[in-house]
């Protein structure tokens, strides 16, 4: 096989003892809740109202005392207190950028915490300095793109930011520029690999491609296979939100999803709020030691469960297992949260609609996006309206929907979800 080994752990405070985990952790939690309470009017708020003063947050789990933060009420609360709800942590809120994703939810600039986590994670896939990367994640207002840009030049590789879509030209690209690494969904890099094979081409002879980081989508244990074994490209996942940054990222080692050190990752009981122990199933809430973005718990909707057992890579970080499923309402298709809230405010703009449901399926190694629909009147022009609610879906909810059909009145159950998810996972 045609591939590099991804990199062993190098970095000091990746092998950390036990003690010196626990202490740096809590350390570093202590003055990150004290700098979000003086800071940050949301964090203050929150905090106030539980009774909680920073100096009663000594530990992990100390934790326990501050209310969870959701992201399936984020827009809500910027809403209440614009832009950024409260939780802006810079008092002059002078920033260099401000990157959008669907709700809106509006993020503040990265802090270099956001960064190092993710030099880290590129580093464990085998990314070095010198390869040429191509980057085919959504440069339009979301941090995903512009943000692997940074990684990148932080461990002196070169972005090629070629972004979402345009299959054949980066099929070019990727051959023309010698590239030997990639960032983006595992489908899509599948994507590309089987259309340059239509074209033509011989993948392992044409192309010097080596190593894949890939989020935002499952990664199915048949198409890292696939991949590896069959176009000798090392794949590794990684795992995050635009408002976090990364919470894990694997290992050459395949064993968990390492969690980086500039973040305290807690698996809670969704309904309590109470951390479970490890290997029990429960939801991913986050507290990054950000000061321009200080998030303290932030639930991510995601669950999962967490390992202690030690990685024979050498990095001693407790790991997360995986992703396996979520809590709230959102749904992620094609590397994007899809929210009912938004499909809601889309079908809203059309008074022909008397009751809809997005389906989210499985077709292959990619999502699909289907809108089911009932009319009012029969006599509608369908073209029209496919055309207008695909262009409206789009733009609001910044994901293409792959078929708009339209059904019989009552064919979709009046208790229906709004979002049904259909797939299936290894």
């Amino acid at each position: 096989m045609r591939r590099r080994e991804a990199q062993k752990c190098t970095a000091s405070t990746e092998t950390m003892s036990a003690k010196e985990r626990k202490e740096y952790t809590n350390g570093r939690l202590r003055e990150i809740v004290r700098y979000a309470y003086q800071n940050a009017s949301a964090v203050k708020e929150k905090m106030d109202g539980a009774g909680v003063k920073p100096a009663q947050i000594r530990t992990v789990k100390d934790l326990e005392k501050i209310p969870i933060t959701r992201k399936d009420n984020f827009t809500a609360l910027q809403k209440q207190n614009p832009p950024f709800g409260g939780f802006l942590g810079i008092p002059n809120g002078n920033l260099e950028k401000i990157f959008i994703s669907p709700g809106p939810i509006y993020e503040p600039q990265d802090a270099e915490e956001v960064i190092e986590s993710g030099a880290k994670a590129l580093y464990a896939a085998g990314f070095k300095k010198g390869d040429r990367v191509m980057v085919t994640l959504n440069y339009n207002m979301s941090p995903a793109g512009q943000r692997t840009d940074q990684i990148l030049v932080k461990i002196g590789a070169t972005a090629i930011p070629t972004g979402i879509g345009n299959t054949e030209l980066q099929i070019q690209i990727m051959k023309d520029l010698k590239v030997t690494g990639y960032v983006g969904t595992p489908s899509f890099l599948m994507t590309l690999v089987k259309r340059a094979e239509e074209l033509g081409h011989h993948f392992r002879n044409d192309f010097v491609l080596q190593h894949a980081w890939t989020m935002g989508e499952m990664l199915s244990s048949a198409l890292r296979k696939s991949l590896e074994q069959d176009y000798g490209i090392s794949v590794l996942q990684g795992y995050g939100t635009a408002e976090l940054g990364l919470l894990g990222y694997e290992c050459p080692e395949h064993s968990g999803m390492h969690i980086p050190e500039e973040m305290i990752i807690e698996i809670v009981n969704p309904q309590t709020g109470r951390q479970v122990e490890p290997g029990e199933i429960g939801e991913v809430v986050a507290t990054p030691f950000n000061k321009i973005y200080p998030l303290i718990r932030f639930g991510t909707g995601d669950l999962s469960s967490i390992t202690d057992k030690p990685c024979s890579c050498g990095r001693t970080s407790s790991r997360l297992t995986g992703i396996l499923g979520r809590v709230g309402e959102e749904v992620k298709v094609r590397g994007m949260f899809i929210h009912p809230r938004q499909v809601e405010e889309v079908l809203a703009k059309f008074a022909e609609i008397s009751n809809f449901q997005a389906v989210v399926s499985r077709i292959g190694e990619r999502d699909e996006l289907t809108i089911n629909l009932e009319l009012r009147d029969e006599s509608v022009d369908r073209d029209k309206l496919t055309n207008d609610l695909a262009r409206t879906f789009q733009d609001i909810c910044r994901v293409r929907a792959d078929n708009i059909k339209f059904g019989v009145k009552g064919t979709i159950p009046k208790d229906r979800k709004i979002i049904l998810d259909e797939r299936k996972w290894e």
